[in-house]
């Protein structure tokens, strides 16, 4: 038995194309591994640790000084939890729509969060970063509302490239994807068409999840 986190990067609920692409992929996985164990995060459901001056603070008096107060230890707890409540799941499941070429501002945040040394990276004593999420998979439904596709529009891709190597620098190297595109540029139809396309993609990718 294996546990799996899906993570929600969209407030559009069913009206949601990467939601209803990676609903189908989490159908699948479920007939193929009904044993499995799967918990949801909706990022805009969910209240997030904010990452501000007070967090930032509270890491630092932990992992430099080492004298933190009992308010800047309760303060980076929220942030532990969060990053245990992630590390602790064997496979991942997203589904994050492009906002403005890039990612929800909520998706942000969770990563921001997230992406601390000694929790999801390490240094090494030669310099080089080393992710500490390691032996895990994970799987991304992507929707925009033009096509990405051509080398032109890639170049201004911050979306699923970022995720990827946000993914890949923690140490989450086998990861499986499907894009919806374009939701917005090519009608309805068409919408729907690349939707129906990529929940059958997802779903032939789920079988070996």
């Amino acid at each position: 038995m294996a546990k799996l986190l899906y993570i929600q990067a969209s407030p559009r609920g069913e009206r949601s194309r990467s939601i209803r692409v990676a609903d189908a992929f989490l159908n699948a996985c479920r007939k193929a591994n009904p044993d499995d164990e799967v918990a949801t995060i909706d990022l805009f459901a969910r209240e997030l640790p904010a990452f501000d001056g007070d967090a930032i603070a509270s890491k630092y008096a932990i992992m430099r000084a080492g004298r933190p107060t009992a308010e800047q230890q309760e303060t980076w707890r929220a942030v532990e939890e969060l990053i245990e409540e992630f590390t602790s799941a064997d496979k991942y499941l997203l589904a994050v729509p492009m906002w403005n070429f890039g990612i929800p501002y909520r998706l942000k945040q969770y990563i921001d969060n997230l992406l601390q040394p000694g929790y999801t990276f390490a240094v090494t004593a030669e310099g080089a970063y080393e992710g500490l999420v390691t032996g895990k998979r994970a799987m991304v439904a992507y929707a925009r509302g033009g096509d990405y596709a051509g080398a032109d529009a890639t170049a201004v891709d911050f979306q699923k490239r970022y995720v990827e190597m946000v993914l890949n620098f923690i140490g989450i190297t086998d990861v499986r994807s499907v894009v919806v595109e374009p939701t917005l540029m090519g009608g309805p139809d068409v919408a729907e068409d690349e939707t129906n396309a990529a929940i059958d993609q997802a779903v032939k990718l789920a079988v070996d999840f």
